[in-house]
């Protein structure tokens, strides 16, 4: 039971905004930024100290008058786009997104063309030893 509340209580009460409405965008934009200590938890879970820097900035930004894009942009263009939880899927990240996909057809093609190849590889031929070999064996043997 402690383990499902404890992303509630990451955000403390000194932090919440008396404005429901503007605490509930601060809640909103706080789920989708991610936390850069912590890396696969978003500021609203985390209780890390920079989780709660980030989530106090947010609600300062909601309050000087920011949209909820104007926020996220601002905090990416301070942490970058590492601490967005959904990454965009424009630009240079196309690449980073296709990139798996890619790969493992590759892979694919790579795997169906080997064994392709080994199929129609010729057999190996047996290896026959000529008569004076075969003598050669047997006296060797009989010694």
């Amino acid at each position: 039971m402690l383990a499902f509340s404890a992303p509630v209580l990451a955000v403390t009460p000194s932090e919440v905004l008396d404005d429901p409405v503007l605490e509930s965008r601060a809640r909103e934009i706080s789920k989708g930024l991610r936390c850069p200590v912590c890396q696969n938890e978003s500021i609203d879970e985390s209780n890390a100290s920079v989780s709660h820097d980030l989530r106090v900035l947010v609600r300062e930004r909601l309050v000087a008058g920011d949209s909820n894009e104007e926020v996220v942009d601002y905090i990416v263009a301070r942490y970058g786009e590492f601490v967005l939880l959904r990454p965009e899927t424009g630009g240079a990240n196309i690449l980073l997104w296709a990139a798996g996909p890619l790969m493992l057809l590759i892979a694919g093609g790579v795997g169906i063309t080997y064994l392709r190849r080994r199929s129609r590889a010729p057999g190996t031929a047996e290896a026959t030893l000529s008569e004076a070999e075969e003598d050669r064996v047997r006296a060797l043997l009989d010694e």
